[in-house]
């Protein structure tokens, strides 16, 4: 078992490998739209998952992952070579969700603006139920209301007997 760093540094220096390999060695044009995301690697450092997007529709990207299993033992022996280690991982290119998650992101988004306009243009003429402003605000000196209650419990004046 490698230590967690080594595998991250290991897994970064896949990354960049596989994109490298990927552009100047492998000549397949339905890789040209293809961009390495990210790279996870098991801790034993025997299994690296590649992870991917194609700019396209859903054409390109079947095209680009029959090319990308293809290229498979290519870009391996070619990450065997750079990396040094003694056993090459074994790769899995598997296409990254990240854009999809993103682009319904955005939907959600707009339509949460849209119901904020909505919502803005009917406040427009709008009028308070109760007061404008509901919460209790201390009393000033200058109030004509009867000042009982500026007199906290207890400290009133005591009262003389008569008698």
């Amino acid at each position: 078992m490698a230590d967690a760093p080594r595998a991250r540094r290991l897994a970064k220096r896949i990354s960049q490998i596989v994109a490298s390999t990927l552009e100047h060695e492998v000549k397949d044009p339905r890789l040209a739209m293809v961009t390495i995301t990210d790279t996870r690697i098991t801790p034993d450092l025997r299994d690296a998952t590649v992870y991917y997007t194609v700019y396209g529709g859903e054409q390109e990207r079947t095209g680009s992952a029959a090319a990308l299993a293809s290229a498979k033992g290519v870009v391996r022996s070619a990450v065997g070579r750079q990396t040094g280690v003694r056993f090459t991982p074994t790769l899995e290119f598997v296409p990254d969700v990240i854009p999809e998650g993103a682009a319904r992101l955005d939907e959600v988004l707009e339509g949460v603006r849209q119901a904020d306009a909505e919502v803005a243009t009917l406040a427009v003429g709008a009028s308070y139920a109760g007061e404008a402003d509901p919460y209790r605000k201390p009393r000033e000196d200058g109030d004509d209301e009867d000042d009982l209650d500026d007199v906290p419990v207890g400290d009133e004046e005591p009262s003389r007997p008569t008698g």
